[in-house]
């Protein structure tokens, strides 16, 4: 993997240090952390798309993202499949 086209070789580096000095479980942690963000990040859209849906329509909207909708189907027989 090379440097990022948005980062200077020097702060590549440097990241790359301080994830070394993480260790495996503090880079777990930021891994845990970034994909709760992207989660909330992807909830946000839908709710900023459809500021009529209640929380259950934002988790089925979102399960329908990251799942599909054979797989929502499966989970949640007889519901509707929730616009994204």
């Amino acid at each position: 993997m090379g440097v990022p086209l948005d980062t200077s070789p020097e702060a590549h580096q440097m990241q790359i240090e301080a994830y070394r000095r993480m260790g495996g479980h503090g880079r777990i942690a930021v891994v845990f952390r970034l994909n709760e963000l992207a989660r909330e990040m992807a909830k946000s859209g839908i709710r900023s798309r459809h500021p009529e849906y209640d929380e259950e329509q934002v988790h089925l909207a979102y399960a329908r993202l990251v799942l599909g909708d054979e797989l929502v189907r499966e989970a949640w027989p007889g519901r509707p499949l929730v616009q994204p």
